[in-house]
């Protein structure tokens, strides 16, 4: 196996002396470490509020900053700059090039207390579909509550140039491209694989602080997971092995077997063939009716966000109401948990059923309009809103799905009683968290929501 580079590139004293907490004008970098491992400068200074554009980078923040509030939760959001040499590779994992150096960031949001942390640390391989890096699967509710860390790794020119563009004081020395030598994203695996390494390392800045990782995971989101696939399928074999197993979650998965567990979870509107890869000891692969691959509940978490980074969430005029509502993240949460079992005990995940199509190819319904099969979680088993996958009109909107409330006649009709709309949602979550797809805090959480509700009131 080819063996993992030492970190020559540093960056200048000035910047460092300016960007890390602590620092001071006479601040020398680290040196890197003897044992190949990148080196880890930070956390950076600055946190919101500040100004993108201001010159000093204390006077910042980090992109895409969580408005979830942390403190109130037990976590911390840090960042740091991570910097090494990178082999490139291909995307049939032709290596096309040796130590070529790299700056890039990674962003940590972790419990402060070791006493809260789970042991497992969720990188994610940062989406960059919309020019921008993009936190897919941070969703703080679960991960939270389990005691996760999540650390999320700028890895591909798209994302790394808009940083550098919104904030060059603060990210102006990044560069995955190798002084624009290679602009195909040739190192994004080698980078994300150190900065996995780094998360492992208690050597130098140690990005998780006190806590010490037991599992670490890398996750990925649609075009992401594309590119993991092709870490996987062709890089890994050839290199060291970081991470522990591998959740591909809304996008392809590898076609290999190889010793890391590999979950994939796909929502409605990702499964577009009944043709699929059968489940094996190192692979699974679930489908979940009614979601999106982007559905409400990650677009509702980023408006706030994009509209304090970029002046404005974007608005789609899609051809039908967009954004379904089924939690997708919910069954995600509980893919975490079951990969964690995997890897460390053996215990494999429980199998799941797949989505039904018609003889026509297309996905089969119900008369309401639902989709048959698949993983159904109450919000589709006991349903007061068509949620599909299917969406079309600019853009993105063909990955949206749609969401459609039901009108008063149809719900009455569905759901006679308040009491027993709400019984039927905790008889389909029970009937989940028991099959392994729903965590018990998701669903203890769907039951208060369906005791909020006015449904079967009138």
């Amino acid at each position: 196996m080819t063996a993992w580079r030492t970190t020559s590139r540093i960056l200048p004293a000035v910047l460092v002396a300016a960007a890390l907490t602590g620092g001071t004008a006479d601040a020398a970098p680290r040196p890197a470490p003897a044992d190949g491992l990148p080196v880890v400068q930070g956390p950076v200074a600055g946190t919101v509020p500040g100004d993108p554009s201001a010159p000093r980078v204390e006077d910042t923040y980090p992109w895409m900053s969580t408005v979830t509030d942390l403190a109130a939760a037990g976590y911390v959001e840090e960042e740091f700059y991570l910097s090494g040499e990178a082999d490139g590779y291909g995307p049939t994992g032709e290596l096309v090039a040796s130590d070529v150096p790299y700056t890039t960031r990674i962003i940590v949001r972790r419990p402060a207390d070791p006493g809260r942390f789970n042991g497992t640390v969720l990188t994610e391989w940062q989406n960059v579909t919309a020019g921008h890096d993009l936190d897919a699967l941070w969703s703080p509710e679960q991960i939270i509550r389990e005691g996760y860390a999540w650390v999320g790794v700028s890895a591909q020119r798209v994302g790394v140039n808009q940083l550098r563009d919104w904030s060059p004081a603060r990210y102006g020395e990044l560069d995955v491209t190798g002084e624009g030598r290679f602009l195909a994203d040739e190192l994004s695996y080698d980078v994300f694989a150190q900065a996995a390494r780094a998360l492992r390392s208690r050597e130098g800045t140690a990005p998780l602080g006190p806590l010490r990782a037991r599992t670490v995971l890398a996750v990925g989101a649609s075009q992401s997971a594309g590119r993991m696939t092709v870490y996987y399928d062709h890089v890994l074999p050839q290199t060291e092995p970081v991470f522990d197993a591998f959740a591909h979650i809304v996008g392809p998965a590898p076609s290999r077997k190889g010793e890391e567990p590999v979950f994939h979870v796909l929502s409605e509107t990702d499964v577009r063939t009944p043709v699929r890869r059968p489940d094996d000891d190192r692979y699974r692969r679930w489908e979940v009716a009614g979601t999106a691959h982007s559905g409400w509940h990650g677009q509702d978490y980023r408006r706030p966000v994009l509209t304090r980074d970029l002046g404005a969430a974007p608005v789609y005029q899609c051809d039908r109401p967009p954004f379904s509502r089924a939690p997708l993240h919910h069954v995600i949460a509980a893919a975490y948990h079951h990969l964690v079992r995997w890897d460390r005990y053996g215990v494999r995940p429980p199998t799941a059923p797949a989505l039904e199509f018609a003889p026509d190819g297309t996905k089969a319904r119900d008369g309401l309009g639902l989709a048959l099969g698949g993983i159904r979680l109450s919000q589709v088993a006991v349903p007061t809103a068509l949620n599909t996958g299917d969406n079309s009109g600019e853009t993105f909107c063909v990955l949206f799905g749609t969401h459609v409330p039901f009108d008063e006649d149809l719900l009455g009709r569905l759901h006679r009683s308040h009491g027993g709309y709400v019984s039927a949602v905790h008889r389909a979550d029970a009937r989940n968290v028991l099959a392994g797809y729903l965590l018990p805090g998701d669903a203890r959480q769907n039951l208060r929501e369906a005791a909020a509700s006015g449904v079967g009131k009138r």
